[in-house]
């Protein structure tokens, strides 16, 4: 199985923050083939676990607004630019789920805007000529990609749903593929084939 690393939200409580990661992510994770390593919100940890693991891509999950748009977890988007970047110069594959979509276009200059009707709900996005219902819970979205950035999934207000760069390495989805029940099958190729794992899927 390859080792994908794979961020962590940020939870305050009372006297101290710690990272957490939903559990739906594991079993989504382990119906790919793919090992999912848990990597902790401090820039200079998370880069030497990937280095030392030597982990073959990289999963930025949702939760948290960025920094810029509001947000109050700077360790978190340092660690997630710092991967970015690690990615980059080891060539390894990165998929941006909802605000790691953001963090994928923040890291471009694309822009950020509200969007209405997009939490907790589900809607149609049009993605390379197919209509396809998904998941939505994020009140940030993008109108316009810029290269090498490619838009590649549409909501039907004009909401950027999926971006790509033109590399074939970079993957960005608004979506939460971990909050299906029962996953979708087509979300599970998409992961298989960002991170090339090729057979069978785990039961």
């Amino acid at each position: 199985m390859k080792l994908v690393a794979i961020t962590q939200r940020v939870a305050v409580e009372p006297g101290y923050r710690r990272d957490c990661l939903d559990q739906a992510w594991i079993r989504f994770m382990h119906g790919t083939g793919l090992l999912p390593v848990p990597v902790p919100n401090h820039r200079r940890t998370a880069r030497a676990l990937c280095e030392t693991a030597r982990v073959e891509g990289v999963v930025l999950t949702g939760g948290d607004n960025l920094e810029a748009y509001g947000g109050s977890f700077p360790e978190r988007d340092e660690t997630e630019f710092a991967l970015l970047d690690f990615a980059e110069q080891h060539a390894i594959p990165v998929l941006g789920v909802c605000r790691g979509m953001q963090v994928i276009l923040h890291q471009f200059r694309v822009p950020l805007y509200p969007v209405e009707g997009h939490v907790a709900a589900r809607h149609r996005v049009l993605i390379e000529g197919n209509t396809v219902e998904v998941n939505s819970y994020h009140r940030l979205a993008a109108r316009e990609t810029r290269p090498p950035l490619e838009t590649w999934a549409l909501a039907e207000d004009g909401a950027i749903e999926a971006t790509r760069h033109v590399n074939g390495r970079l993957v960005g989805i608004m979506w939460h593929p971990e909050r299906m029940s029962p996953f979708a099958q087509a979300d599970i190729e998409l992961f298989r084939r960002t991170f090339g794992i090729a057979g069978e899927c785990v039961p």
